[in-house]
């Protein structure tokens, strides 16, 4: 018996379809403007919908050598970097589950004041800077290598296994490495696939960091690649002699577009894992 819906329910439909038309219609305005011609957009035309549609914009970025710079070193940032915290992050959920682990409960207690309190931006420097990590594609990595959160949510996970998998491991022979590699690992699919989104997008979107610890502009991101690009209001593009084109309205879009595209291309493709991991990896304390 399909259950009528109350008046309720349609308020909440109205709200979240508000919602929706709040979040979609910024992203929508810079595509449209980002996509129409020069004329349309300085009378105001553009809404939602691309008029004299046209594809100059994205031209010019894409030849723009410090945008490609920017994408270059980003993908670079995000592949390596998602990788290292998911290698220390399921190296420390793994140890962490485990029971038998010495001072297990007093590393715990150290790992969750980290979530409270933090040195703060000075001492952060100092250290990364005594470590010779200066203006290295290591200084985008390591100093956020992990998170208390995401480590907190994998260790919780990987203690919902079954033990009797982890004993009938011992059987056969495998030892800690065993097990995490040839069990764990395998079983632990959609928490792995909610901790890697989260490592990345927070990466794709590392800023602050760039700012703090680089000084090359070949290492920048391309979200301070952006950034440079709104302040100082011209574009480089290779191809022209080094000429500098003014940008406009739309090549600012534009850049936008390109620099959030891609990670929302990757998102409908790990949403299935998403809600699965993220839930079961937080249910249990």
């Amino acid at each position: 018996m399909v259950k009528k819906a109350s008046l309720f329910d349609w308020f909440l439909l109205l709200v979240l379809f508000l919602f929706c038309v709040v979040i979609l219609y910024p992203f929508l305005y810079m595509l449209a403007v980002s996509l129409s011609s020069n004329e349309y957009i300085l009378r105001g035309e553009v809404s939602i919908w691309p008029k004299g549609f046209t594809t100059r914009v994205y031209e010019k970025v894409l030849q723009s050598s410090s945008v490609l710079t920017g994408y270059k070193n980003t993908i670079i940032y995000v592949v390596l970097g998602t990788t290292v915290s998911m290698i220390v992050t399921s190296f420390a959920a793994y140890s962490l589950a485990r029971k038998s682990l010495l001072f297990g409960k007093t590393i715990t207690l150290f790992i969750v004041f980290t979530m409270l309190f933090n040195g703060g931006m000075i001492p952060t420097f100092l250290v990364v800077r005594s470590l010779g990590l200066i203006d290295t594609i290591w200084a985008m990595i390591l100093p956020s290598a992990v998170s208390a959160w995401n480590l907190f949510v994998m260790r919780t996970f990987f203690q919902g296994v079954p033990k009797e998998l982890e004993e009938a491991g011992k059987m056969d022979g495998l030892g800690d490495w065993g097990i995490l590699l040839r069990i764990i690992v395998p079983l632990s699919k959609p928490v792995m696939a909610t901790i890697g989104l989260f490592y990345a997008v927070a990466i794709w979107n590392n800023y602050y960091n760039a700012l703090l610890y680089l000084r090359s502009q070949d290492l920048f991101p391309l979200q301070v690649t952006i950034r440079m690009l709104m302040e100082t209001g011209i574009i480089d593009v290779s191809g022209q002699n080094g000429a500098e084109v003014e940008i406009d309205q739309s090549v600012k879009f534009a850049t936008i577009i390109v620099g959030t595209l891609p990670i929302i291309c990757v998102y409908p493709f790990l949403q299935k894992y998403f809600v699965k991991g993220a839930m079961i990896g937080s249910v249990k304390g």
